[in-house]
């Protein structure tokens, strides 16, 4: 299997009558989508050819190739757009993207392991990784700040934890 794909948009509807989408970007840089096209399918098997067209309200307009019609750009409400990892730029050392973290396990500081991360959640207050493991009945809420994340070793697949204090019992 090679690089993962990387979540860096969706489709929100319709825009217009003229088989415009409304795009819903997860990029730094909003307008970076366009850039990535082609983007795929959460499968894989679909692919977008994108050119945005405006700034709208809560994202942008665009047009996909092969899209004509309101009713062809609503059919793709909901619709994730993801792009292959190497067209991304690279990341400074202390930022991640969020499918490098899912699959990592998670140890506490002496070397204990906490579990496992099945997915990154952003509420608003920033990200948190969901970290499953064998001696949790619920999966644990692990805020992914510096304080309680001190170490990501992407190349040995495991994050350093020093979680607040009940988090994981």
């Amino acid at each position: 299997m090679g690089e993962p794909r990387i979540l860096v948009g969706a489709i929100a509807g319709s825009f217009g009558v003229h088989g415009e989408v409304r795009i819903k970007s997860f990029c730094a840089d909003p307008e970076a989508i366009a850039e990535y096209s082609p983007l795929t399918s959460e499968d894989g098997a679909t692919h977008y050819e994108l050119t945005l067209t405006r700034v709208i309200k809560n994202g942008f307009a665009g047009r996909l190739e092969g899209v004509e019609t309101k009713e062809e750009a609503d059919a793709l409400k909901g619709v994730t757009l993801f792009a292959e990892r190497d067209q991304l730029p690279s990341l400074p050392d202390d930022e991640f993207y969020h499918a490098d973290l899912i699959g990592l396990d998670v140890l506490d500081t002496g070397g204990t392991k906490l579990g496992t991360v099945r997915n990154v959640l952003n509420h608003g207050a920033g990200d948190l990784l969901e970290v499953h493991g064998p001696n949790l009945k619920t999966p644990a809420l692990l805020p992914f700040t510096l304080k309680n994340v001190p170490t990501v070793d992407l190349k040995s697949g495991r994050i350093i934890a020093d979680p607040p204090e009940g988090l994981f019992e």
